[in-house]
């Protein structure tokens, strides 16, 4: 049986928000603990949660989950080394995943219906990559088959996994994910939230 696994992404240091994002509280719960519920609330396994900045402090969050936290030495270089270290990590603790997820802990509005909904798009449209769309963009969170993981493991960097959607147009389906557009990056975003 082949499986989908998941990296939820949540290593940034939030500069522009000035607070660990990972932290932040939106309906009763941090943004990360929402969508480590949201992950689990879904088929897909292992879950695999790369942590980087502020770890200390976010690690106590975890206590209860039983996803599995990995701490990227090199967070500050950029998301793609996050991207690697979760992939390498999902590898590492499974053989049985095909498929990867990845996901950002700062879009408050993914449900476990839509990850649900790219993961029966994927297995149905067999492109190699199913993303979002939204305000007219193709990004997160997205799908990768197991054929990128080598394209994943080498981002490096800035680049994140739209390096590969750019590059690979032909392979890519979509689910429409209109609330993607909001994510959480300025205190303004923040007080839109509430």
């Amino acid at each position: 049986m082949r499986h989908t696994g998941i990296v939820i992404l949540a290593a940034g240091a939030s500069r522009r928000l000035g607070t660990p994002k990972q932290q932040v509280r939106f309906q009763q719960q941090s943004l990360l603990q929402r969508i480590l519920y949201t992950a689990q609330q879904t088929t897909a396994r292992p879950v695999v949660v790369v942590l980087g900045a502020f770890a200390d402090t976010i690690l106590p969050d975890m206590q209860d989950s039983e996803a599995t936290t990995v701490i990227n030495p090199d967070w500050e270089s950029g998301m793609g080394s996050s991207i690697q270290t979760g992939v390498r990590e999902i590898l590492r603790i499974s053989n049985h995943v095909s498929n990867i997820l990845i996901l950002l802990c700062d879009q408050p509005f993914i449900t476990p219906a839509l990850l649900e909904e790219m993961i029966g798009t994927h297995l149905r449209q067999k492109k190699g990559i199913t993303a979002c769309s939204y305000g007219g963009i193709t990004g997160a969170p997205v799908l990768f088959h197991q054929k990128y993981f080598p394209h994943l493991i080498t981002l490096g960097g800035q680049e994140g996994a739209k390096k590969i959607i750019l590059q690979h147009p032909e392979d890519v389906s979509t689910v429409s994910f209109p609330e993607g557009i909001i994510d959480i990056d300025t205190p303004e975003d923040l007080q839109q939230l509430h």
